[in-house]
């Protein structure tokens, strides 16, 4: 998966303040950062974002034993020697699992998985029921083919001999997503003075001493390193939705894993 450094598009903002008075160019700008904030907060994992992969079909040696078969299936053949010291054949059409009473052609598409847009093979566009998606993000074959077992890289998206899935991964924007970007929106226009735009800190009451008029505030530097902001509706989704403050979201390497190739320039 590329390096993402923001959300696709700037979060859905439903004012919880007046905004009439302010520039709608400010409007959107802060709107677009307070969706920048807490998307990085959050675990960098909302929004769904469509990405197009050129995907490996899982091989049934990724899935030793089980997938391992002697003189069944079609297709080509990897030879290989059993735990017994017998050499025999695996078949790559497919792969069996553990709850599979049949094999399983299906490429893994890194997620989470918001929804398939197109499935592209030879450049031809599969019909949505050709395929379905299985968590945690394996795509799987269900009208009778298999993905290709390899495809022509040099070739663009969509000519023959290529294999091209566009997706949108990450989570959807729920109505609390919603509030608590709008809640930190309204807070850094509120910073906005004619002419120039900024936050103002969120001077949170700590201790007051009445007779000798002391007032003591909560210093914003040491929240922000918390990673919160001070706003109790943000606060409180984020304690919902990230509550021990990972910064993004859990992955599992290996250096036997082939994953789909994504091209990044032109």
């Amino acid at each position: 998966m590329p390096l993402q450094v923001g959300p696709c598009d700037p979060w859905p903002f439903e004012p919880c303040c007046v905004v009439d008075d302010y520039d709608p160019a400010d409007v959107e700008r802060w709107t677009r950062v307070s969706s920048q904030i807490l998307w990085a907060l959050s675990g960098r994992r909302l929004g769904p974002c469509p990405v197009t992969v050129r995907p490996c079909r899982r091989s049934c040696l990724d899935s030793a034993p089980v997938s391992f078969q002697a003189g069944v299936g079609t297709g080509p053949w990897i030879p290989y020697i059993g735990v017994d010291g017998i050499w025999r054949n695996a078949s790559t059409c497919g792969c069996k699992s553990d709850c599979s009473c049949g094999e399983l052609c299906e490429v893994y598409l890194p997620g989470p998985v918001y929804d398939v847009v197109e499935v592209d093979v030879d450049g031809e566009v599969l019909v949505p029921e050709a395929y379905r998606v299985d968590a945690a993000g394996q795509l799987v074959r269900v009208s009778g083919g298999c993905w290709p077992t390899c495809q022509d890289m040099a070739e663009p998206s969509g000519a023959p001999g290529t294999f091209t899935v566009t997706y949108r991964w990450g989570l959807p924007l729920d109505d609390a997503a919603i509030a608590a970007v709008s809640e930190l929106t309204c807070h850094l226009l509120k910073g906005c003075n004619p002419g120039s735009c900024g936050c103002k800190a969120n001077r949170n009451l700590s201790r007051v001493t009445r007779q000798g008029v002391e007032l003591e505030m909560t210093d914003p530097t040491v929240l922000f390193s918390q990673g919160r902001t001070g706003l109790p509706v943000v606060d409180l989704w984020l304690a919902a939705v990230n509550p021990y403050q990972m910064t993004s979201p859990s992955r599992v390497y290996s250096p036997d894993f082939k994953r789909p190739r994504v091209t990044t320039w032109p």
